[in-house]
């Protein structure tokens, strides 16, 4: 079974998210604040995080970090804050979605499912393995090497860089990668690319100012090249 650690300081959200999540049939865990939230991460291991930034204890983008240097499972924030600057910051952070408060729980459930996806192993798609003079990127065994070393990406970067590299030498609209990485109710939110790009632009480009790989098309999508 997956599960889920549900991050929020307030009862009733929480108690909203534990009995819908075990009625879809999820294992769940709880806590309460950013403190609480990296102890149960640790010991029980989560699948997903659905996590709020506005903790008690901890900003909750300092908690995104921290949970990203030690693991690379989804995280959801689930937020009454609805600026894009806060999107923009969470998303840098290494969250892998962000959706506001007030939400349906039908939206929030697909999301969650569409993140397990992405993070699920890929197995045989076709053995493919795509080099560059940088860095080389192994579609079966979903592995990233630059300069002889392993390169951690979270699942929604992977999946991303998947899309493109499947694409090599393509245009890949803006709303097609929206859609095959987040799912079909996205096309619009390009800020999510843009965050998203400039993060595998320095994990992966020699120089990202000046990408040779990761491409830009103003206006229209990006293109990965050899």
């Amino acid at each position: 079974m997956t599960r889920v650690l549900v991050v929020d300081d307030d009862p009733a959200v929480v108690r909203a998210l534990v009995i819908n999540l075990r009625a879809c049939s999820y294992e769940v865990d709880a806590a309460h604040d950013g403190a609480g939230a990296l102890r149960a991460a640790a010991a029980r291991r989560p699948d997903v995080v659905v996590l709020d930034p506005g903790l008690p204890d901890m900003d909750g983008v300092e908690v995104i970090r921290d949970l990203r240097g030690r693991t690379r499972v989804p995280i959801l924030v689930l937020s009454a804050r609805h600026c894009s600057t806060e999107k923009v910051l969470a998303l840098d952070a290494g969250a892998d979605d962000y959706v506001t408060k007030p939400f349906g729980m039908d939206e929030l459930m697909a999301r969650l499912r569409a993140a397990v996806r992405r993070a699920e192993p890929a197995g045989d798609r076709g053995g493919t393995v795509v080099e560059t003079d940088g860095f080389t990127v192994d579609l079966a065994a979903r592995k990233v090497t630059r300069d002889g070393k392993g390169v951690r990406l979270t699942p929604t970067e992977w999946h991303l860089l998947e899309v493109l590299a499947r694409n090599s030498g393509q245009l890949v609209t803006q709303k097609r990668l929206l859609r095959e990485v987040w799912g079909p109710s996205y096309g619009t939110e390009t800020n999510y690319l843009r965050v998203y790009m400039a993060q595998l632009r320095r994990k992966l480009e020699a120089d990202p100012s000046r990408p040779r790989h990761l491409i830009t098309e103003p206006r229209m999508g990006y293109r990965f090249e050899k």
